[in-house]
């Protein structure tokens, strides 16, 4: 089987959580600057046997559109384009705050838990476990 990798899109940096082989666990992968996002992908890609993107779709608590919503609309397109894959889109509400209080119930100590890069990373993973777990 293929590899599904998830994406955690922020302006600044974005995380990046991968399956293993047989799609059954998700793990972090990185936490990437966003300018080097597709440079990052088409290496990984090359090295890697990819069956599917997943992208974290920003949702309001009303479930309405949030302020970044047309850019990962964007985004979805061209991965799409550019990698020939499926995106599947994710709601990532509560991502960060999961992510956060995972930080938190694995010990990590507060100047650790303020690592923005490790919570994408993180938020990523989530999103790829809802995923597989809605798959």
């Amino acid at each position: 089987m293929s590899k599904i990798i998830a994406l955690d899109y922020g302006t600044k940096r974005t995380g990046i959580a991968e399956t293993d082989d047989l799609q059954i666990i998700a793990s972090g992968l990185t936490t990437v600057s966003t300018r080097e996002l597709f440079d990052f992908l088409k290496k990984y890609m090359a090295e890697n046997d990819v069956e599917a993107i997943v992208l974290g779709e920003p949702k309001r608590m009303d479930g309405s559109d949030t302020h970044s919503s047309e850019a990962i609309r964007k985004l979805k397109v061209k991965l799409g384009t550019t990698f020939g894959l499926p995106v599947h889109m994710v709601d990532e509400r509560f991502t960060s705050k999961m992510a956060f209080q995972t930080m938190i119930d694995s010990g990590l100590k507060k100047k650790q838990r303020q690592n923005k890069a490790l919570v994408d990373e993180i938020s990523a993973t989530i999103i790829l476990q809802s995923y597989l777990e809605t798959k």
